[in-house]
């Protein structure tokens, strides 16, 4: 372990010091010119080399062949993803965690549901969902349409049966004629209510954002800082590791040292699902388009602003043991080792910050509509 640790601190020292020094104008020009084989080389772990894709404006949302994209389909989820009546209180609906004057979340530490319990996580935006391969903090949907029964059955969110919440629908009926459209007949099922709200779900897209404009050739996008916060990402700070693809994502799981193990607080993320020890304390990688937005972060939301979190992964993503509750050491988290100390200066996190900022849009506002009845 001590040899590979001096081997580790061998090799980074080795790559700082040949990284080559780079003006504010000659990023500018590097970064904006259109192509990518002019950038300067991202500080890549080498457990990452063979799935990295580059940061980049990403692409449009595919529609999976068994639930197509149509209009009609994605008018009558936005009405189902809207409207409250499919919980068992019949005061919550999807949107509840999912405000889109709150980049498509909450705005809160923990969500809060039925009989006003909280979550156990932080709700995640829903912005971009149609890039990920699987979905939820622990990757337990392997598509929306699978994701839809999730918050519908669980007791803390919505609290309703599937089949009751089909009868409640049914019972609509202002919703015929919009299942009638979207399907070719006015039945109501459990799977169209899920392809309905899935469809709909994949429209919710980031705009262009600063940073893609820069990237496709408008060199006066950025400022001087967002820019060299743009290089800092993908070299020194080493975000690009887990953040890469233009989904700021590379859709895959890591333990970054969040498990909060021995407190009250303690989750095993992907573990809780799997069972295989060597998932315990990791979480699927959040986008970090619209990340100015989607506040508070990480999966437990006990980061407040955005400055909080680039401190605690330059500090190298400690995780000390809190308040003790009953712990299984067999099952003690390992942090990635892709993480470690980064050693930016203040101005340095001052400038990755802001660039976090110019991958973020300003906030959607949805006019008002009725619901069926």
């Amino acid at each position: 372990m001590r040899i590979s640790l001096l081997l580790s601190l061998a090799f980074f020292l080795i790559i700082t010091a040949f990284q080559k020094e780079y003006s504010i104008e000659e990023l500018r020009e590097l970064y904006s010119s259109g192509d990518v084989s002019r950038w300067p080389k991202p500080d890549l772990d080498t457990s990452v080399v063979k799935t990295f894709q580059e940061i980049g404006v990403l692409g449009k949302a595919e529609f999976p062949a068994h639930n197509p994209y149509s209009e009609a389909k994605a008018k009558l989820g936005k009405l189902l993803f809207f409207d409250p009546r499919l919980s068992a209180s019949k005061q919550i609906s999807c949107a509840n965690c999912h405000d889109p004057e709150l980049g498509w979340g909450d705005g809160r530490h923990l969500s809060f549901g039925h009989n006003r319990q909280n979550g156990k996580r932080n709700a995640m935006t829903i912005l971009n969902t149609a890039h990920y391969k699987t979905l939820f903090w622990d990757g337990r949907a392997a598509s929306l349409e699978e994701q839809v029964s999730f918050p519908v059955q669980d007791p803390k969110e919505m609290a309703q049966n599937l089949r009751t919440m089909q009868r409640n629908v049914r019972k609509v009926k202002g919703y015929r004629p919009y299942f009638k459209e979207a399907f070719g007949t006015d039945q109501v099922t459990i799977e169209r209510i899920q392809q309905a709200i899935a469809t709909f779900e994949r429209t919710i897209v980031s705009p262009p954002s600063r940073f893609d404009r820069f990237v496709q050739g408008n060199a006066k996008a950025l400022s001087d800082d967002e820019v060299m916060g743009l290089h800092l990402f993908r070299t020194k700070a080493r975000c690009i590791n887990c953040h890469n693809s233009p989904l700021f994502s590379d859709n895959q799981f890591h333990n970054d040292g969040q498990t909060l193990y021995g407190s009250s607080q303690q989750d095993f993320g992907k573990y809780l699902q799997t069972g295989n020890p060597e998932d315990v304390g990791k979480f699927r990688t959040p986008s970090l388009r619209e990340v100015f937005r989607t506040g508070p972060w990480m999966h437990h939301g006990n980061f407040p602003t955005l400055r909080d979190v680039v401190e605690y992964y330059n500090l190298g993503n400690p995780s000390p043991i809190q308040k003790r509750v009953l712990v299984d050491e067999r099952l003690r988290p390992v942090t990635s080792p892709i993480l470690r100390k980064l050693h930016l200066t203040k101005p340095e996190q001052l400038q990755l910050e802001a660039f976090l900022k110019a991958i973020s849009v300003p906030s959607q506002k949805m006019n008002p509509f009725d619901l069926p009845q």
